[in-house]
């Protein structure tokens, strides 16, 4: 069983952030600055003990809270351990998920339900557990970190691309619904970032950023009106001009990054 109970409550001054897949990455980079910027943060992810080493770098305004979030039992009981020891959660965001490269060759349905297990169910099951009290609050703000790949299909990355296809999609079904309970909704579509899951790739990533700079996108992206935050700008251009390609010339662009 997850213990999230905190030794002591802390002060209860500033925002309060939820943020899953914060062990590394993303999540963490966004953690960190969040903190810096005056949030109090949550974090979650299956590592506990990278949760606690963020933890231990700012322990007055980083909180861990050890999750599984393909667990839905759990997201439940972590939501309600953050609200209890910290109050309502004013912005969640939820970043967990993980990629493998597919291939038509070894195309194993499985290995899609568990990447579709993770990605997408996972991110349901957070926003289960903080949906009701957003809107019983008419209070709060829901971000879902998707990808460019949910843009256009690509070799590879079909099965990851799909998850994060179907995560844009759901945002965007639930945006109307929320913003009428007075609950803000937005989708963050990264392009490639210097992460560990993008370490593991061997072919080229254009327009490759740090952690921190996508972190910086983020956090800076808060602070406006938009739906979608989509960066780094050249690769949100480019990916969007390949998704308004017809087909044809679309397939005549990606059969180019078929491995030999």
């Amino acid at each position: 069983m997850t213990d999230t109970t905190l030794s002591s409550p802390p002060v209860q001054t500033g925002k309060l952030a939820w943020i899953t897949g914060a062990s590394s990455g993303i999540g963490r980079a966004v953690a960190i600055k969040l903190a810096r910027e005056g949030y109090r943060v949550a974090v979650s992810a299956r590592s506990a003990d990278k949760l606690m080493e963020l933890q231990a770098e700012m322990p007055d305004r980083i909180f861990a809270f050890p999750l599984d979030v393909t667990d839905r039992a759990a997201a439940s009981s972590v939501a309600n351990a953050i609200r209890a020891s910290l109050g309502p959660i004013d912005l969640a965001i939820f970043s967990a998920g993980s990629y493998k490269r597919d291939s038509v060759r070894r195309f194993n349905s499985g290995a899609f339900a568990e990447t579709l297990n993770l990605n997408v169910i996972g991110t349901a099951h957070t926003l289960e557990a903080v949906i009701p009290d957003m809107i019983a609050r008419r209070s709060g703000e829901i971000c879902v970190v998707a990808s460019v790949a949910g843009y256009v299909g690509l070799p590879g990355g079909g099965f990851y691309g799909a998850t994060k296809a179907a995560l844009n999609n759901l945002c965007e079904a639930l945006y109307p619904e929320l913003e009428r309970e007075g609950v803000r909704m937005r989708v963050i579509n990264p392009g490639f970032v210097d992460t560990p899951l993008t370490a593991k790739n061997d072919f080229p990533m254009p327009f490759l950023i740090s952690v921190d700079e996508a972190a910086e996108s983020i956090v800076d992206g808060l602070k406006t009106n938009k739906f979608e935050i989509i960066f780094p700008w050249k690769m949100a251009f480019a990916i969007k001009f390949l998704h308004a390609l017809p087909h044809r010339l679309r397939f005549a662009l990606t059969r180019k990054m078929l491995r030999k």
